[in-house]
């Protein structure tokens, strides 16, 4: 093996602007495509409704996992977290999750962004777009850390300077009649939409997969990860009511590149708004492709650091130390659900994911919460137990109500975490070995769970 593959530690490089960078550029995507599919299944009230309680679910549970990420600054986030509380079983459920959640968005974002491109290009073919960027990020990925969180911070900074240049294009022409002529509610029909309005938020969660290249983890953390969170429930709520306030949500519910098309409706699809937006716009796309391949990679390299995937998987360049086999595994699977997934469904394995994780994350929070409640701790979530039960409650609702309305992917989905259990206690390559509950570092032998595992 090349020795430029060999080196075992990440690079502790990142600060709290890194940290809102990459938690609002994970997510901002989500403000320019993939909501909007939500209209298809529920009118603006409802679908105003299902946000908002998304909005609450996320903000409590942030609040939770900031205290999970501050106590263990590990890379596996999720995986690491249920790993130490529930054994080797629990990370491995989470993991798998995670890498649902993570693996097949960018697929997703990839066709947004191909769409997006060729509304600007139409000589261009989406397809051609859309594999072209996502090849072209997962190389960004493989020259670190520290060059990949500046390029993030800049196309995150851009894309939030897009939404609000939309702001100032479509608030003028607002009219609150288009929003109250519509004012059916059904209960029921938030259900569906539910995991369009996770789209909104879905993958924030990524920026604890950061944690281990944190410079000061208890500071930091919380500073980048609540500051991200509250950007994100404004851009959110701005983009629905000032794109439902200037058009038919029916006319947008179908397709990849609702907010440009929204401005063409207005200033005509050639005006230089409409394409400035767009090409501003791409920048969104990019920032939460660029953010979520980080994420997956550091997932598959702390799965396979702790032996739940081939240890090839956790070697970094000596270099850049960034886990390139991880970048590369996590990208070939994108780039065939690319070729044979549409967003829809991409979008809603994702949420599964999501959702999957949310449930155990929040079982892992109580697990440690109780079992070291006397241990001091640099950040504790507030409002215990009250803010920690709702969000579980609303994450295992979240979970459910995507079973019953998406059977028959909740069934894909159960046959590939089936497959994972299999290979995992098949494998004898695999060397796997129960987390102790106590001082823990990376440089230890038996894993790399967590350079603040004693804070559990």
């Amino acid at each position: 093996m090349d020795s430029s593959f060999m080196s075992s530690s990440l690079q502790k490089v990142l600060g709290p602007l890194h940290l809102w960078g990459i938690s609002v550029g994970l997510v901002i995507s989500g403000d320019y495509f993939g909501w909007n599919l939500g209209w298809a299944h529920a009118n603006f009230w409802e679908f105003a409704v299902a946000v908002g309680l998304v909005a609450i679910f996320y903000s409590t549970f942030s609040l939770c996992f900031t205290e999970l990420a501050t106590s263990i600054p590990h890379a596996g986030g999720p995986s690491a977290y249920a790993h130490v509380a529930l054994g080797p079983i629990g990370g491995l459920v989470a993991g798998f999750f995670t890498l649902v959640e993570f693996v097949l968005a960018p697929p997703a974002i990839a066709s947004a962004l191909g769409g997006y491109f060729h509304f600007l290009f139409p000589f261009l073919g989406e397809a051609w777009a859309s594999n072209g960027f996502f090849i072209l990020l997962l190389g960004i990925n493989l020259l670190g850390i520290k060059q990949t969180a500046r390029f993030e911070l800049f196309v995150t900074l851009t894309a939030v300077f897009g939404l609000l240049f939309y702001f100032s294009l479509v608030f003028p022409h607002f009219d609150l009649a288009k929003i109250t002529k519509n004012s059916s509610f059904s209960f029921w029909n938030l259900f569906p939409a539910l995991p369009y309005a996770i789209w909104f938020f879905l993958a924030v969660e990524g920026v604890a997969m950061a944690a281990e290249e944190v410079k000061n983890p208890e500071r930091d953390i919380p500073l980048g990860f609540l500051s991200g969170i509250g950007t994100l429930v404004l851009l959110a709520f701005g983009v629905l009511f000032g794109t439902a306030g200037v058009i038919s949500p029916n006319e947008v519910s179908k397709l990849d590149y609702p907010l440009s098309f929204t401005l063409g409706n207005l200033y005509g699809p050639s005006s230089w708004t409409t394409l400035l937006f767009t090409g501003i716009g791409l920048f969104g796309l990019i920032a939460s492709l660029l953010g979520i391949i980080l994420g997956y990679s550091r997932q598959i390299y702390a799965l396979s650091k702790e032996g739940f995937l081939p240890k090839i998987l956790s070697r970094l360049n000596s270099k850049t130390k960034a886990p390139s086999f991880a970048i590369l595994c996590g990208g070939l699977i994108g780039l065939f659900s690319l070729q044979f997934g549409n967003t829809g469904e991409l979008i809603t394995l994702s949420a599964f994911g999501a959702c999957g994780m949310y449930c155990i994350s929040m079982i892992s929070f109580f697990v440690l919460r109780i079992r070291n409640s006397k241990i001091p701790k640099s950040y504790r979530a507030p409002f215990y137990p009250v803010l920690p039960i709702f969000s579980l409650v609303l994450s295992f609702v979240c979970f459910t109500t995507l079973i019953i309305y998406n059977t028959f992917l909740f069934l894909i989905l159960l046959g590939c975490m089936i497959g994972a259990f299999l290979l995992y206690l098949g494998s004898k390559g695999f060397s796997l070995r129960k987390v102790p509950h106590s001082s823990l570092s990376p440089e230890k032998e038996e894993g790399s769970l967590s350079r603040g595992d004693t804070d559990f």
